[in-house]
């Protein structure tokens, strides 16, 4: 089965909603880790968990989601084995994995449409990293590469 750890603010809450509905109609298993209303919170205390649980495999990718997916992707780039990448365009989403090997996709919900965001989710979730040339690049990410 498909694993996903998504997690928003209450920016991305609403986007959240249609996200998860779509992706379990295509059997997706999803681990909502929150928040789960529009009541204003700190995005870190929902991104924290996501890129802990992605960071730890226990995950092969998550969503964040909040108002311009900047926040949310500074927090969980801070984790080790965490690349993620904010995509607002398919083709975005498209070169973040294939290239980057993104983990983590990263929308900004205040300039989406539901329809946008789940055509940028299919192209994240149905790219393969290429690896080869690219792959070097990804391990001199790690910050013990350089130490």
């Amino acid at each position: 089965m498909k694993k996903i750890a998504i997690g928003n603010d209450h920016a991305g809450y609403r986007l959240k909603l249609k996200l998860v509905e779509w992706l379990e109609a295509r059997g997706y298993q999803i681990e909502d880790f929150g928040t789960n209303g529009t009541d204003s919170v700190d995005y870190p205390d929902y991104v924290h968990s996501v890129a802990r649980s992605v960071a730890h495999y226990d995950y092969p990718f998550g969503i964040l989601i909040c108002g311009s997916g900047q926040g949310v992707s500074i927090t969980a780039n801070k984790y080790l084995n965490i690349r993620a990448a904010v995509c607002w365009e398919t083709e975005i989403a498209l070169l973040a994995r294939k290239h980057n090997d993104a983990n983590i996709l990263c929308l900004p919900a205040r300039f989406l449409s539901d329809k946008m965001a789940i055509q940028i989710a299919l192209f994240f979730l149905q790219t393969e990293f290429e690896s080869g040339r690219h792959l070097k690049r990804i391990e001199k990410m790690n910050p013990n590469y350089y130490c």
